[in-house]
């Protein structure tokens, strides 16, 4: 097997992390207890820099300790691992008061929490937003690979209701001027990521993987679109995004079913999406949620083709229990069956903290986690 050396790496992570309780408790001292979490809007305060700076940090060298390869900042500076970037550029706004999305947080005793509403009420405008100082930061603190993560493109049209939410919005009935305005300011915000040091991009989303949901696929009709061309869509904007990107730079696509504080949003397997996602999509690699049945079998990564690497989300971050190695392994087997290793790795299925809050464990269980993905991953690998 020959080595490899661009990401996703064999033993890898989504990108966020635990908030660590200072971190959080600044949060409120500084910017009040109710925006510490909820308030939806970007901030620039000074004293709190200085403590998320810290904590950063301290989460690069947790990352080192464990025997990464890559390091992210854990999305110190984030309230959500989505609205940062969008609500920092003109036309968006935001709120979790009287939501009417579609989609819902739940369990397994049925829905618990309602999604944010996104609209937009004037003209997209890309205004240049704190990922980039947040990388530049992380980049000049460690000797891993810089990882940065950002909303896939298809997120905000996914969460603005579709089609119908365009048609309702300052675009009315111009749903190509939409995406034709989002997307620049994609494409103007990967270039600064670039121009800032970034080599390791990843594009997270759940759009693609809710479409593996019948129930989800009723609301995209319900938008006016059938499943699959919403799902052409989806792919064509995103690679319109990615497309001139320098080829030292490594794209990589994030698909889970919804985690926030240990709950999710839908289910089913990935064999709707599989070909379009695989062979559609102008990326390098894919982390694809597989920690429960609801993401369904290892059958669909027969799609995935040569040059491209999967890695394998089986590493929980919804629960503090701790996945044995011989379990990893044994799935690890069962995916190769249908891939072969070479176009394999192991992460976690997602972040531990899409927001401040961030889901039902303990820095001490997310340590052992990712320490538990590197030492499977050298025992599978020999380029580990």
């Amino acid at each position: 097997m020959t080595e490899t050396r661009k990401p996703p790496f064999r033993a890898d992570h989504v990108g966020s992390l635990l908030r660590p309780e200072r971190l959080k408790q600044a949060r409120e001292k500084f910017l009040g207890a109710q925006t510490a979490d909820e308030n939806l809007s970007p901030h620039d305060n000074a004293d709190l820099r200085a403590v998320e700076d810290d904590c950063v940090r301290e989460a690069i060298a947790l990352q080192k300790d464990a025997g990464l390869r890559l390091a992210t900042d854990g999305e110190f500076r984030r309230r959500s691992w989505w609205l940062e970037l969008i609500m920092t550029w003109d036309g968006f706004s935001a709120t979790r008061e009287g939501a009417s999305s579609p989609f819902a947080w739940r369990n397994a005793e049925g829905k618990q929490q309602d999604f944010s509403t996104l609209w937009v009420g004037g003209k997209i405008g890309w205004r240049r937003s704190a990922v980039a100082r947040a990388l530049e930061f992380l980049a000049a603190n460690t000797d891993a690979v810089p990882k940065v993560t950002i909303p896939a493109p298809q997120v905000v049209h996914c969460f603005m209701g579709g089609d119908t939410g365009v048609r309702e919005s300052f675009y009315g009935g111009d749903i190509d001027g939409f995406w034709d305005d989002l997307v620049a300011a994609y494409r103007q915000e990967l270039a600064a990521l670039v121009a800032a040091g970034a080599r390791y991009i990843q594009l997270d989303d759940t759009s693609i993987a809710f479409l593996c949901d019948p129930a989800l696929q009723q609301v995209v009709r319900d938008w006016g679109r059938e499943p699959h061309d919403q799902l052409q869509e989806y792919a064509k904007r995103i690679n319109e995004c990615v497309a001139g990107l320098p080829d030292d730079v490594t794209v990589t696509l994030h698909q889970c079913r919804g985690n926030r504080e240990g709950l999710w949003a839908a289910e089913g397997g990935y064999d709707f999406v599989a070909d379009v996602m695989f062979n559609g999509i102008d990326v390098d690699g894919y982390f694809l949620e597989y920690d429960t049945e609801r993401a369904g079998t290892f059958e669909p990564l027969r799609f995935v083709p040569d040059g491209k690497v999967v890695a394998l989300g089986i590493v929980s971050t919804k629960t503090p229990e701790l996945e044995s190695a011989d379990d990893l392994k044994r799935r690890i087997e069962e995916a190769a069956k249908y891939a072969p290793l070479e176009r394999l790795s192991l992460s976690t299925q997602c972040g531990f903290a899409s927001s401040v809050r961030g889901n039902p464990m303990t820095e001490a269980d997310e340590a052992r986690k990712l320490a538990r993905i590197v030492e499977v991953a050298r025992d599978v690998w020999s380029d580990a």
